[in-house]
């Protein structure tokens, strides 16, 4: 391996970086964006059945708060349940766009890395290229300098491809589950607004 890297010169260090980098933020949205985490299942009926008993206190939203992003939303609902729908559905669109925030963490950074690999594997290339036509000399071409040019350029161009397909097909997944789950929590939301709504009209 370390012969490989020798091989491929001191371009490779950058996509090595951006592998490193890639690699721990895509490993850190898989675990972070399960859909037990983010949405779990029953959450919903669970708020329904509490609020219908009347046992929401502060305690039990600070609670839901804390159990996912799909709570902090539910949580902004009953927060803001003695206003009327239009009001609860901004304030719950106040906070989506926070949650929206937090599951699209590191997304633009693992985007930029798909997007930068071929480029940082094609200025290799180029350096490469600059090797070889650097061993062109009156005398003819030195043969270790071309080996070193060949190996430069197709090495980086090689490692920036190997690194940017995977990064792009895992960026475009965490876009398509993040649009998705943010998808399902509104629904949800929605729902839990006419249910606070549909309580109050049978109340009057």
């Amino acid at each position: 391996m370390f012969a490989i890297i020798e091989a491929a010169g001191w371009p490779i260090w950058l996509l090595l970086i951006a592998s490193v980098v890639g690699m721990a933020l895509i490993i850190e949205r898989l675990w972070y964006l399960r859909s037990n985490r983010i949405v779990p299942k029953g959450l919903l009926n669970e708020v329904i059945q509490v609020y219908r008993e009347g046992n929401v206190n502060e305690e039990t939203i600070e609670r839901l708060e804390q159990n996912s992003p799909l709570g902090i939303i539910l949580a902004a609902a009953l927060r803001n349940a003695g206003l009327s729908r239009d009001e609860m559905r901004h304030s719950i669109e106040e906070t989506g766009r926070g949650v929206a925030h937090q599951l699209e963490r590191f997304l633009t950074t693992i985007g930029t890395i798909a997007t930068l690999s071929p480029l940082m594997g094609l200025f290799g290339t180029i350096v490469g290229m600059i090797e070889i036509f650097g061993a062109q000399t009156a005398a003819g071409a030195n043969p270790v300098q071309l080996a070193q040019g060949i190996s430069i350029a197709l090495y980086n161009t090689g490692f920036g491809l190997l690194i940017a397909m995977p990064t792009l097909v895992f960026y475009r997944h965490f876009r398509a589950l993040v649009d998705r789950f943010l998808v399902e929590m509104e629904m949800q939301a929605v729902k839990l607004v006419e249910v606070v709504h549909s309580q109050h009209f049978m109340e009057v």
